[in-house]
């Protein structure tokens, strides 16, 4: 029994944590360091997602025998924006222009100005000047923007006004001939924040075919690599145009979806420009199918479609003195490092680029040791030990009724 008691302990025993070692990563590249006295990256790309785990929790720095800690960063868009409603003053007409005053006490600095407008297929100068106090909004010029609303061509809209990083108290906004008074219904004011991505090119895409009123576009993607952006680009001389897009996979099945846009009109003298060219999705699909709905219009002049991928980067302090490092990758195994490197993390506005040899295989590669349960890695003798154990109740059984009839 005792035997049956220790195999049982066994096979509820749960591997622990997966310890990292050399000889356990598949591959290896060699890390050349750009600048050994300050912060360095590289950049992940095709051959670390085809052989890493696909978080890339199995990446692994060393100097030597010695791990050096490291950071993963996405470089994705960042927009932070508090956005606060303001009162609208003094607003009325003057000489056929709809001027107003803007209260921006709700923000120490801003740099946009919202407005709600109630009115539809117009296009308008919007002039702003910005001063300390009341009755002093005209003290500082600031930049004009154009405002536009085209429902009627179905080429969208804008009522946003930018403005310098800007701390003052009132705004006066003047606007040019077509928008009354009484369509001016409310004003926002806010701070943007925008940090721009960095992406990464990935697979490559056919040239488009056409299907009756849609244009379609087979494109490859590795299928380890994270699809996060498609962008196109379109014949400069076409423009006002709005077409809807659809990405399916090879299935049919339909998983992101947006709009391609460039808009470009001159009314009364003033020119309106607006481009939206890519489409944002997410995910890992291998091959992908993209369809441009045209409606009745003739197709787009399509020059190039590129699929995208957000950079990562891998940011890591050299050791000193130190040229070059190596890079282990490939344990399916192992866990995503925690490291107080990332967690004290700050980025230098130096951080120089270091380049990444070609993968190879690791040559000390000897592969984890069979690390599953007991119960996984010996079924036959705990089949043995169980048919034992039925054989030991059976005869303790059998004893126990014998002795019931003796006595």
């Amino acid at each position: 029994m005792k035997f049956i008691s220790a195999l049982f302990l066994l096979s509820l025993l749960a591997d622990a944590r997966p310890e990292q070692a050399i000889p356990y990563f598949t591959n290896v590249r060699d890390v050349r360091v750009a600048q050994a006295a300050q912060q360095n990256f590289f950049v992940v790309d095709e051959d670390l997602w085809n052989h890493s785990r696909p978080d890339l929790g199995d990446l692994r720095l060393y100097d030597g025998d010695s791990p050096v800690q490291y950071l993963l960063s996405e470089q994705r868009a960042g927009i932070s924006s508090e956005e606060v409603e303001a009162k609208i003053l003094n607003l009325g007409s003057v000489s056929g222009h709809t001027e107003f005053d803007i209260d921006a006490e709700g923000l120490a600095q801003y740099d946009r100005i919202r407005l709600r407008l109630d009115t539809h297929d117009f296009v308008a100068t919007a002039s702003v000047s910005g001063g300390s106090a009341a009755g002093k909004a005209t003290e500082t010029e600031l930049p004009p923007s154009t405002l536009y609303d085209f429902t009627k061509e179905q080429l969208g809209s804008n009522s946003q006004l930018k403005l310098p990083a800007s701390t003052y108290r009132v705004l006066h906004v003047k606007l040019s001939p077509g928008i009354r008074p009484e369509q001016v219904k409310g004003a926002s004011i806010s701070n943007l924040r925008e940090q721009q991505a960095s992406w990464t090119k990935v697979g490559s895409c056919a040239a488009p075919q056409q299907k009756q009123r849609i244009t379609v576009i087979a494109c490859d993607v590795p299928a380890r690599v994270p699809l996060n952006r498609i962008s196109f680009q379109i014949a400069p001389d076409k423009v006002n145009f709005r077409r809807t897009v659809s990405v399916e996979d090879v299935k049919g099945v339909q998983f992101a979806s947006g709009e391609i846009t460039r808009v470009r009109v001159n009314r009364a003298g003033t020119l309106v420009t607006n481009e939206e060219l890519a489409v944002n999705l997410s995910g890992n699909r291998g091959q992908i199918i993209i369809n441009i709905d045209n409606a009745d219009n003739p197709p787009l002049d399509i020059i190039a479609v590129q699929p995208l991928s957000v950079e990562r980067r891998v940011y890591f302090d050299p050791p000193q003195g130190k040229a070059s490092l190596k890079l282990y990758y490939g344990d399916e195994k192992l866990s995503a490092p925690v490291y107080d490197y990332a967690r004290f993390f700050h980025l230098a506005d130096s951080a120089a680029q270091a380049q990444l040899d070609p993968g190879a295989h690791n040559p000390l590669y000897t592969g984890r040791p069979d690390d599953r349960p007991f119960s996984e890695r010996h079924k036959g003798i705990l089949w043995i030990a169980m048919l034992f154990a039925v054989l030991a109740l059976a005869g303790l059984a059998l004893r126990g009724l014998r002795s019931q009839s003796v006595s």
